[in-house]
């Protein structure tokens, strides 16, 4: 679905998706953690429900060195530093002790600051290719704190300057002269400050911490205004500890036990996630007890009790005459439904999918439209596929070389150097099929409408070549019913046109008779047409995705394009290569194509109007048969 041309441009930043796959990697070999996912929000932070951590928005509008860097600190700072050497438990006790302080606030981001001072040192000893982009961090952030003193200052906003004041003095000097003057015994301040230079553990961060609050709270009166760090956020005593159900809020709860390190946190986390997902039987026991049951719900049976509910089930042996024609809909509807697997990934955990043949549409318009469209392809078609049987007639003989008989080869030294010489060789009979599978994925998005007689005649002309050349190939919408997507399931049709099964026979008709829904969620489709493709035996696989914007679909638009770019990587690194033909009534802006080389690389083509469309199919099957003749 097209949702490019927005009105507030600089509302519609992006980060690049192969840099975020890179850091998310990263970041998943320096925590050992396969599952974390990354993200980007104003501050870095740890998301331990999700499974993700996220990257500071801090870094942007900067050089793109600075803000490489500036993003590899985030990484390094929560996956090699705070996801195994902070404390979770000493960091819910603080908590707890400062809940009710006037300067809670400035507490605890005053601590997760000194965290962060040890853990840039510790994971530059540990790591010493980490230094450059600590260095980086550093001056960027003293920069940031330096300017933002003399403003808080001013305004009053006393513990946020002597946050900052703190932050200058352990990253540049603790003898740095202060820019302000302030009426705290700001030497003795900063002297405590010092101690953390010597500190290895977060508790005794905190001895640090209480020492500086006992010498200000009776000075400063406000709390802090802005927030600096939001690592410890979601450390809380609902994350860290064992969590239950909704059913057992009043039940009779077990023993607690309070997780060490971020990283136990969030692996608790995900082995609940993955256990719950999926469809389950509820039950009111959710958490097991040794013990006798009290048989209070308990009652006698009475064989003349009346039924009062039935319940059937999707056994196809179970064929109730009282069930009425539109329960067998629904139902045969249902059994049609598949799920997805964990190999279609976790954005599309709870989509379900159906593959439906389109019906051809076989009526007067229809069949005057495939005549007149064919008639107008024929000269084209023609002269493509004679250019590529004559490819394939000329292309040189491949030699197998090293034989016991055959041709003498016009090299000999094999007879003076090998104990067993082999100088003969036999040239391979040139094959006049091509070895080569395609598939085509087609948006079936609303925003196709103005362009779909286009589309289909691309489409058609793709089918026609293919089959002249006797090239199996598979071709298929794929859109989201929005109408009926929710929460808990998302609906996705395929709507297949060619199969394939089929082989050579022509859907020129199930092409005329596509139609428009609604959303599209790409990645999903690719990684579909993808394992189709990955069955077949042919050695060159080619999938072809023709589409008219970013992916839009049920909770997929925040991730949707990183996700796209994510299937596209998976597909071509299992051999199948992908290319994009953005379809569109007018030339692309430049925005359009970078998101286009985000999602798809190099390999995206645009037409500059929908009359195009048919001449960029062209160039584009032109191109990828050269590869398949070699």
């Amino acid at each position: 679905m097209v949702k490019l041309n927005r009105f507030i441009q600089f509302n519609d930043e992006t980060i690049d998706a192969n840099q975020l796959l890179l850091y998310e990697r990263l970041g998943r070999a320096l925590a050992d953690a396969p599952f974390l996912e990354l993200t980007e929000r104003k501050l870095f932070e740890l998301q331990p429900k999700e499974g993700g951590i996220s990257l500071s928005v801090f870094w942007r509008h900067r050089p793109n060195e600075i803000t490489h860097l500036g993003r590899l600190s985030d990484v390094y700072l929560m996956t090699a530093g705070f996801w195994k050497n902070f404390s979770v438990s000493d960091w819910l006790t603080f908590r707890r002790q400062y809940e009710k302080h006037h300067l809670r606030k400035f507490a605890e981001e005053l601590l997760l600051m000194l965290e962060e001072f040890r853990l840039m040192d510790f994971v530059g000893k540990q790591r010493p290719g980490t230094g450059r982009a600590f260095s980086v961090r550093r001056q960027l952030m003293l920069q940031f704190h330096h300017d933002r003193l003399v403003s808080n200052f001013k305004k009053g906003f006393y513990a946020d300057a002597l946050m900052n004041q703190l932050f200058i003095n352990l990253h540049d000097s603790m003898f740095t002269q202060s820019a302000v003057e302030w009426e705290l015994p700001i030497e003795q301040i900063l002297l405590r400050a010092s101690y953390a230079t010597d500190a290895t553990s977060t508790s005794q961060m905190i001895d640090v911490v209480n020492r500086i609050i006992f010498m200000i709270e009776e000075v400063i009166e406000g709390d802090l205004i802005h927030q600096y760090y939001a690592v410890g956020d979601s450390i809380s005593d609902e994350t860290a500890t064992f969590h239950y159900h909704d059913g057992m809020k009043d039940a009779e709860k077990g023993e607690q036990e309070v997780k060490e390190t971020i990283d136990e946190v969030f692996r608790t986390w995900h082995r609940e996630n993955e256990s719950e997902s999926g469809v389950h039987l509820e039950y009111e026991l959710e958490h097991g007890r040794a013990g006798r049951g009290d048989g209070s719900n308990a009652t006698e049976g009475n064989e003349n009790a009346e039924i009062q509910e039935i319940g059937t089930g999707q056994s196809e042996g179970n064929e109730s005459e009282q069930w009425s024609d539109e329960e067998h809909e629904q139902t045969d509807k249902k059994i049609g439904q598949k799920k997805t697997g964990k190999e279609f990934g976790k954005e599309h955990a709870h989509v379900v999918f159906e593959e439906k043949v389109v019906e051809a549409v076989s009526d007067e318009t229809n069949k005057v439209k495939l005549l007149r469209w064919r008639e107008e392809h024929k000269p084209y078609i023609r002269s493509f596929v004679e250019e590529m049987k004559k490819r394939i007639e000329l292309k040189e003989d491949a030699r197998r070389t090293g034989l016991a008989k055959g041709r003498l080869s016009p090299k000999l030294t094999t007879l003076l150097v090998d104990e067993r010489p082999r100088p003969f060789y036999r040239k391979n009979i040139p094959s006049d099929k091509l070895d080569a599978v395609f598939g085509l994925l087609v948006d079936g998005s609303a925003s196709m409408m103005d362009k779909l007689d286009e589309t289909k005649k691309a489409v058609l002309m793709f089918h026609d070549v293919l089959r002249q050349l006797s090239v199996p190939h598979e071709i298929s919408s794929y859109y989201e019913d929005a109408n009926h997507a929710t929460k808990e399931v998302q609906p996705n049709v395929f709507g297949l046109m060619h199969t394939f099964m089929e082989q050579r026979q022509d859907n020129g008709l199930s092409i005329l008779s596509f139609e428009t829904n609604e959303d599209n969620r790409d990645g999903f489709a690719i990684r579909w047409m993808s394992r189709r493709l990955l069955a077949r035996p042919e050695k060159n696989k080619f999938l072809l995705v023709f589409s008219d914007g970013e992916p839009s679909a049920f909770g997929y638009d925040r991730n949707g394009v990183l996700d796209t770019r994510e299937a596209v990587m998976e597909a071509e690194k299992r051999g199948i290569s992908v290319i994009h033909l953005f379809l569109a009534s007018e030339e692309p802006t430049d925005d359009q194509r970078e998101l286009f080389s985000m999602m798809f690389g190099n390999k995206s083509a645009a037409s500059h109007s929908v009359e195009n469309f048919t001449d960029q199919t062209l160039r584009i099957l032109r191109k990828l048969l050269a590869i398949a003749i070699g």
